[in-house]
């Protein structure tokens, strides 16, 4: 029974055998006690091609020239854990958890004799923390693993696997895999041999059950055998009975792949069920890994979860790391949540922070507020001031979602000079290392607040730019060409002095409301009905005025009002006119929504009305609010649209 996921492997592995090789073998062979290669992909020796894994088999002969198996360094893993002992474990892992270095961890590996087994695994997963790469499939330096100390460290778990806790024996095996250690060397063979012995035991907790159903997902498929009965397991006991930490830990482990293919939603849903009742508990690395297990798994029906998880990420904001918060906020962007407390928490940690905090976290506090339509200065101001000094570090990605929400919000802090000024030596020096749609949009965001990026136009324009945004992601898409537009029509009203290549009209479009994504905001119906009610009223006749009309210049007034040259109401069919009111309905979803401040996307556009010759009349929500009967709207239209004239002289 234990060595059944042994049988399934082919011959020769976990066997002993060599296979002979007229070569020398890298240091990395000496790891196992048969020098079989632990580093993912072999030792760049001979390998034998097992579908998509491969396995390297070689044989040590006189032409290996390197250090004596004797010289290095011995290990003798330990399961006690007296009180002396637990202190010096505690004080091990303090000293690890410094280590900034592989070299640093080897150094303070050498200087203990027996470690415990625990605290071997701890090592090689600090190993795993400095050298893997986010999303990267190796590690950044992997003669690491060369090096004596871990090497030595390796061929004691090899030996001594049975020996091993099951704590120390499933987290090793993680840690493993985490290295990308060769899925067919001895020591992994030996370790998921060992682990599959103790799952058939039934006697595994459910944390260290999680722990062996990521190792597995790593090395086999998530529908593998091994995982569906680690599953299986972890199910036998309800959430309600599992502690805080193991809940978390299966909310990990569905987070890393064992859920696909919508598997185990009923397991899901009672998980989110008990955890609602338990985020009074739990410290900033369950709400920042549970916020980001939902994100992953895309629970859009744990609504109440995240809310309440929301509340309890206010109270550890200060304490949260810029990954733990980088993470919260993602997952209130992604499930659309906001809170008014946690903005004001976010705001202080920003305010403290934004020239030493890691420059993603910054970049996802603006892009909060720009999703979330919140105008927050003080965040706001602080990250313009710190993307004068740090913005040559910043990727372009990070560039342009930094400036974007000045944009959106319609928002210029007090350095907006040297803001710009730094946006335009960044494009200066780094306009080719921008993604296509990246630069549009990041050129766009400036002219929603009257920043005209004149030099860099010309190249947007250019024919060579335009084909790359065509291959760019799905190709030329409306909510692109209506970027490119109203660029366009910006250079053109604004911009008189541009005398630069010109958008050709293939690439124009007709209106700026697209669907699912608009550079306007659609008038509220609600709103619409309550003023188009009044305006009856006050000018006699529905045929005086027309709605929702597209104009030929690509924007759609809410209603427009025509006039002849005495001021007189003309009926909307009307063709020889001398003025036109466009009369701009705005509802809540058109300003921030915690101030009385236009979008970006709003403002553009009366600016560009009034520029083409309408005269712009606001109705704003938060004043026609007000109004509870029908003179009064009367008189309020009638002050708005017509605010010279005493008497109605039509």
């Amino acid at each position: 029974m234990a060595l059944k996921l042994v049988q399934r492997l082919p011959s020769g592995i976990g066997t002993g055998t060599v296979f002979s090789v007229a070569r020398p073998v890298c240091a990395a062979c000496l790891c196992t006690s048969t020098g079989r290669c632990i580093l993912t992909g072999g030792c760049r020796r001979l390998q034998l091609s097992r579908g998509a894994r491969s396995l390297t088999a070689v044989e040590r002969g006189p032409s290996f020239v390197g250090p004596h198996r004797d010289s290095i360094p011995r290990f003798r893993l330990t399961q006690q854990h007296g009180p002396a002992t637990q202190d010096e474990e505690q004080e091990f892992r303090r000293r690890l958890s410094c280590c900034s270095s592989s070299a640093k961890v080897f150094k303070l590996l050498r200087s203990v004799a027996t470690p415990s087994d625990g605290a071997a695994a701890a090592t090689l997963h600090r190993v795993a923390d400095l050298e893997r790469e986010e999303e990267s499939p190796s590690l950044r330096d992997p003669s690491v693993l060369e090096d004596q100390a871990i090497r030595a460290l390796c061929l004691q778990l090899e030996r001594d696997s049975r020996l091993l806790s099951d704590s120390a024996l499933v987290s090793a095996l993680l840690a493993c895999t985490r290295l990308f250690l060769d899925p067919w060397s001895t020591l992994m063979v030996r370790l998921i041999s060992e682990s599959q012995e103790r799952l058939d035991r039934g006697e595994l907790s459910v944390g260290q059950l999680c722990t062996l159903g990521r190792a597995m997902l790593a090395v086999e498929s998530p529908g593998g055998a091994m995982l569906e009965e680690v599953m299986a397991q972890v199910r036998k006991l309800g959430p309600s009975q599992w502690s805080l930490d193991e809940l978390v830990a299966v909310y990990q482990l569905l987070r890393g792949g064992a859920a696909h293919d919508g598997k185990y939603r009923d397991l899901l849903n009672a998980m989110h069920t008990h955890a609602v009742t338990v985020t009074s508990s739990m410290d900033e690395v369950a709400v920042s890994g549970l916020l980001g297990a939902l994100v992953d798994l895309n629970q859009t029906q744990a609504t109440p979860l995240v809310i309440q998880l929301c509340k309890r990420a206010v109270r550890h904001v200060p304490r949260l790391s810029d990954e733990q918060l980088a993470a919260v906020l993602a997952a209130l962007m992604h499930f659309g949540h906001s809170d008014h407390y946690l903005v004001e928490a976010v705001e202080r940690r920003v305010h403290a922070t934004a020239f030493t905090c890691h420059s993603e976290t910054l970049t996802k506090a603006t892009q909060f507020l720009g999703r979330r339509n919140i105008l927050s200065p003080p965040v706001l101001d602080a990250v313009a001031e710190s993307f004068v000094y740090r913005a040559d570090g910043y990727s372009t990605g990070q560039v342009a979602r930094q400036i974007a929400p000045f944009g959106k919000l319609c928002y210029l802090p007090p350095n907006a000079g040297e803001l710009f000024r730094k946006v335009e030596g960044v494009l200066r020096t780094r306009f080719s290392q921008f993604q296509p749609r990246t630069l549009l949009g990041l050129l766009h965001s400036c002219i929603l607040v009257e920043r005209f990026p004149v030099n860099f136009v010309s190249k947007v324009f250019s024919n060579f730019f335009l084909q790359q945004l065509q291959e760019d992601g799905n190709g030329m898409d409306r909510f692109v060409l209506a970027q490119l537009t109203q660029l366009y029509m910006t250079v053109k009203l604004e911009c008189p002095f541009y005398e630069g290549p010109q958008l050709l009209p293939k690439y124009r479009v007709k209106s700026f409301l697209v669907p699912a994504r608009s550079l306007e905001t659609p008038v509220d119906p609600h709103l619409y009905t309550l003023v188009k009610t009044g305006l009856v009223d006050l000018l006699g006749a529905r045929s005086y005025f027309a709605s929702k009309v597209l104009t030929p210049y690509c924007y759609t007034l809410d209603v427009e009002i025509k006039l002849d040259e005495e001021g007189y109401v003309l009926p909307a069919s009307q063709d020889d006119i001398f003025k036109r009111i466009a009369l701009c309905i705005d509802g809540q979803k058109r300003f921030t929504t915690n101030t009385r401040r236009l979008l970006g996307s709003e403002s553009i556009k009366q600016r560009h009305l009034r520029l083409l010759g309408y005269e712009v009349v606001q109705i704003p929500f938060y004043e026609f609010d007000k109004l509870h009967s029908k003179t009064s709207v009367m008189n309020y239209l009638h002050q708005k649209i017509f605010p010279h004239s005493y008497r109605l002289s039509w």
